[in-house]
């Protein structure tokens, strides 16, 4: 049976290029910094992101992770959205493991959040509160359709942040999808911020990792931190060496991703008992939603023609776009899910 797998971004298989790298990768052991595979690696992604220094680690959630926890102390509180990955989405891993209280605040459907938002989330001295100590951004959002938070807006946070001797961390999950987008350098996206992370795992296709970008120190408080929570590698050069490759060679293909999302979209909105929001799609992730019937029935009958997404809610789903989608399978996917939605009522 054809499968068009839309879960997400993170089934993409490595291209051959990547499988050659990991072969032919020299390595060492990294936790003693003897990795040169992983330092140039490294060394790559500080240059791409404007940054001092970077760390790899295994995903973006130890990544997003591991860098609030260098960030912030038991007690301390971090400003993100309620829409953000890290507040939805990695298992409370900041409060269970770092005892940092999160303060959701309300993203706006473009990913961003109001500054007035975020400064009035800002505690004041009191013995009765947490301190806040950080502000977290998220680019693109993936509950706000992958939309990407342009140069300015994260100039502005960084700049209040700084009036009130906060830091602020990006997580870049899928930063390159939002450098192509808004046809910018990453390093313009990520200018001002202490941190950001992102991953290789995702559109660029790499079978694992993400990487940590900041300034030296704040790196070097990281890597202790990646210790800690069980992330030093050994031989990690057969990971880096499909990052190395990802960064050189598997960007720009981003535009195509990005194209057949909106190629969805546009399809979607055409379906009978189907409903999206084609002007909505900036990257490679699509949400959309069943009108009328039933949607257990709906998604099953998909699954059955070997289209493969996620529920999101009771009547919504979310379709994301990747290196081995083709316009073929889109095509394929979209006349799927037609016969889905006419026989889910």
């Amino acid at each position: 049976m054809r499968i068009v797998d839309l879960r997400s971004d993170t089934v993409t298989l490595p291209p051959p290029a990547m499988r050659e790298a990991i072969l032919r990768a020299p390595l060492g052991d990294d936790v003693y910094g003897e990795d040169p595979t992983v330092r140039a690696l490294e060394e790559l992604a500080a240059e791409i992101t404007g940054k001092e220094a970077a760390l790899l680690v295994t995903s973006g959630t130890m990544g997003n992770l591991v860098s609030i926890l260098a960030h912030c102390g038991r007690g301390d509180e971090v400003i993100l959205g309620d829409r953000s990955h890290t507040f939805l989405y990695e298992v409370g891993g900041i409060a269970a493991l770092g005892g940092i209280h999160p303060h959701p605040v309300p993203n706006e459907p473009d990913g961003t959040i109001p500054l007035q938002r975020i400064e009035a989330a800002i505690r004041p001295e009191d013995i009765h509160f947490p301190r806040t100590r950080l502000i977290c951004l998220e680019n693109t959002h993936n509950r706000c359709w992958g939309a990407p938070l342009t140069p300015g807006y994260t100039a502005e946070v960084v700049s209040l942040a700084r009036r009130h001797g906060l830091a602020v961390h990006l997580d870049g999950a899928r930063i390159f999808n939002a450098a192509v987008s808004l046809g910018v350098e990453v390093r313009e996206l990520v200018g001002g911020v202490d941190s950001v992370t992102f991953c290789l795992s995702k559109g660029l296709a790499a079978p694992v990792g993400s990487v940590i970008c900041g300034e030296r120190g704040f790196i070097e408080e990281a890597r202790r931190v990646r210790k800690m929570v069980g992330g030093g590698m050994r031989q990690a050069g057969i990971i880096a060496a499909c990052g190395i490759v990802a960064l050189r060679t598997m960007v720009e293909r981003l535009a195509e991703d990005h194209e057949n999302a909106a190629a969805l979209a546009r399809g979607i909105a055409d379906v009978d008992g189907l409903a999206t929001e084609p002007e909505r799609v900036r990257t490679n992730i699509v949400y959309f939603q069943l009108v009328r019937g039933d949607p257990g029935e709906f998604h099953r009958r998909a699954r059955a023609g070997g289209v493969l997404f996620h529920r999101t809610g009771p009547r919504s789903f979310r379709l994301v776009t990747h290196y081995g989608i083709a316009r073929p399978d889109v095509d394929y996917a979209l006349s799927v899910l037609a016969d889905a939605a006419r026989h889910s009522v």
